[in-house]
Parts: C-alpha cells; structure tokens; sequence
C-alpha cells in the first residue's frame, strides 16, 4: 500500500477550492495533467495561507508528493488544507485532493502534499506572521 493511503479515508482540514477537470486540462488519454494539479493545490494553499499571513505570500517549497490515482477529465476536485505549522514569517500547509469521479461514483484520493509559503511585504520582502490568539 502507497504511504499516503489511509484504511478509510477521509479529508482532513478546509475545503479551500472546487474545481472540475476540463478537456483542456488533459493528456491524449483524457488524464488531468500533473503539473496543473500541482497549481491548482498552490492556489488553495495560497488562498489558506494569506488568511493567515494577514496578506501576501509566497510559495517557497513542495515536499512530499506522489499521485495515487488517475483523474479522468469531467471529475469534481475538492482541495483541502491543513496548517501543520506556523513561524515567524512562514506557514506549512498540507493540501490534500479528493476526486468524485462522476462516471464510476467514486470519492478517491488523488494526492497530498505538504506546502511551505512566507509572508512578504509589498517589496517581496520576508515579514512576520501575525500571531492569533
């Protein structure tokens, strides 16, 4: 069994973004692309981590990433996040994706990966977190 692979799965954290893979998303075979998954998991842990940061962040790292399954074109994707950790001027995230795949009925994990983003200021510049009590 895959690492990432869990006996009953189910979604851990946030719904951040919904999405349907389109045709255009996709390879010869009807496959979503991996590289747009990947962007598509940047976007949700952005928007997440920017709630957090209190404004701008950037992306600065992607650890850990395999795909358990195929998405056919046409499937639900659900992204879901999850902060791991929070530092002076950086956030770790972890984003999960879920697919309903509408022709088979069923809710699968697609692929988790853990996300690491920094507060910048309008000159791109670290900054601190704000911390929330």
């Amino acid at each position: 069994m895959i690492e990432l692979e869990q006996e009953d799965p189910i979604p851990q954290g946030d719904l951040a973004l919904q999405i349907t893979a389109l045709p255009r998303e996709t390879n010869g075979f009807g496959d979503i692309f991996g590289g747009w998954l990947v962007q598509q998991m940047d976007l949700a842990g952005t928007a997440m981590a920017s709630k957090l940061a209190g404004g701008r962040v950037a992306t600065v790292a992607i650890d850990r990433m395999a795909f358990l399954v195929p998405v056919s074109v046409g499937a639900q994707l659900s992204f879901y996040t999850r902060t791991l950790e929070t530092g002076r001027s950086s956030i770790r995230m972890m984003v999960e994706v879920w697919s309903d795949d509408p022709l088979s009925s069923e809710w699968r994990k697609v692929t988790e990966a853990t996300f690491v983003f920094v507060a910048i200021d309008s000159r791109g510049r670290t900054r601190s977190v704000p911390r929330r009590s």
